[in-house]
């Protein structure tokens, strides 16, 4: 039998490695949590906020340039991507996108994150692990609403809804899962700090497939009516710009000097952009126009995307400047010269803005700001990325078009053309007079 002293000197010693114990295990708590940086959290979390006010800033935009009998449609189709994509990102599309397992090696993520599988406040970065997701979420959202305007006025909304799930988890997910989830383009160096091929040039491409399969719209061109509401289009212009800071910066996901780089070039390309648009309106139609001055700062925003965190002002002036310059070319000589009927220029803008973009930051990203050099083998890497990318987007995105229309046909008849979406497809008018 153990002697009192013996047994008091045990229980000491007992509660001695207990405490130690439990000592370890809050430093080791504690030192987990040093990982994650409140500023680095707050920050993102309000980028994301930003990246998904972006939504409602386009519906307006795509919504003013539309007819009036057309204008609560594109709105809507807004709004349910919003939703479509939400549930799809939190079930798969997050997990596909970035998951550390891979269905196919180097081309698309696996099952790890189903449902947020193991995301939470674990630290990924410096930030929470589910404010990585959200933030990336928003992403998703953002680009299928892209495509809606290639086909406004004239697409049906049951058929848009099941499209949009498809190619959100068929084309933007893969794409996505390449360039920033460990995939092969990413792999061979490719530059794209916050999506001029992600999204841009992904979404670009796909609405450029859609205009195509679905077809002009009925008396296009010369039965078109101009915007209904080109001050709805500012507004929307505004708010994209607006949310385009948290676009940008947050991609960095730090409140650091990279991410003040982003929104200052982000500004100073828009800007730029906005000027040159007005002037070869100035020059070649004798008037500057709010629709072209609009047009100019989304090609500028578009184009400083992938951009961002790799190039200086002056770099920015560059891109800025000659993201009008192509994309006024493009929609104004080249659109009608092909004849396909792209209705608010989503292609001429983000596809081609992106195209821009992603091959200027090859030869102007500045090594003192995001550690690249800009070259012509970089450049090489740009142009090879944006290859397999358009070639990926489009045939894919026109199979999946071809596939929803077996089922569920794409276009409206023409006596729903005719009478407008907003009665046909909703029973609802945002006007008591319709034109």
């Amino acid at each position: 039998m153990l002697t009192i002293s013996r047994r008091i000197s045990v229980i000491v010693s007992l509660c001695l490695f207990s405490y130690i114990g439990l000592i370890s295990e809050t430093f080791s708590n504690e030192t987990s949590l040093e990982t994650i940086n409140s500023g680095d959290t707050a920050f993102v979390l309000v980028c994301a906020a930003l990246v998904l006010l972006m939504t409602p800033g386009l519906a307006f935009f795509y919504g003013g340039l539309v007819r009036k009998k057309n204008f609560l449609s594109v709105l809507i189709q807004c709004y349910i991507i919003i939703g479509i994509v939400t549930l799809q990102w939190v079930f798969i599309g997050y997990s596909f996108s970035f998951g550390s397992s891979e269905l196919i090696t180097g081309f698309i993520g696996g099952f790890d994150h189903f449902a947020l599988k193991n995301v939470g406040m674990e630290a990924k970065g410096t930030i929470p692990h589910s404010a990585f997701m959200i933030f990336q979420g928003m992403f998703a959202i953002i680009t299928p609403a892209l495509i809606i305007g290639a086909f406004a006025e004239r697409t049906r909304f049951s058929a848009m809804c099941i499209f949009m799930l498809l190619w959100t988890t068929l084309v933007y997910d893969p794409v996505c899962h390449w360039v920033w989830g460990g995939g092969f383009i990413g792999a061979m160096g490719a530059l794209d700090f916050a999506g001029g091929t992600v999204v841009h040039i992904n979404a670009g491409v796909a609405a450029l497939a859609f205009a195509l399969f679905v077809g002009k719209r009925k008396g296009y061109p010369d039965k078109i009516s101009p915007p209904h509401n080109l001050p709805f289009a500012i507004l929307g212009t505004g708010i994209l710009w607006f949310g385009w800071f948290g676009f940008n910066a947050g991609s960095e996901l730090a409140a650091d000097g990279i991410a003040a780089n982003a929104f200052v070039v982000t500004h100073v390309a828009a800007a730029t952009a906005v000027i040159a648009w007005a002037i070869l309106d100035w020059i070649i139609n004798k008037k500057p126009t709010v629709l072209g001055v609009i047009t100019g700062a989304v090609a500028g925003l578009v184009a400083i995307t992938p951009a961002s965190g790799f190039v200086n002002p002056m770099g920015a002036i560059i891109i800025g400047f000659g993201s009008s310059s192509i994309c006024y070319f493009f929609v104004a000589y080249l659109k009608p010269k092909f004849g396909y009927d792209d209705s608010l220029d989503v292609f001429g803008v983000h596809g081609i803005g992106g195209i821009w973009g992603a091959i200027a930051t090859g030869f102007l990203a500045d090594e003192a700001i995001g550690g690249t050099a800009g070259s012509l083998a970089q450049t090489m890497i740009q142009i090879k990325s944006v290859i397999i990318t358009i070639g990926y987007a489009f045939i894919m995105t026109y199979i999946l078009l071809f596939i929803v229309n077996l089922f569920v046909k794409l276009r409206v008849t023409t006596e729903e053309e005719l009478i407008g979406l907003d009665l046909s497809d909703h029973r609802e008018s945002a006007y008591t007079v319709l034109e």
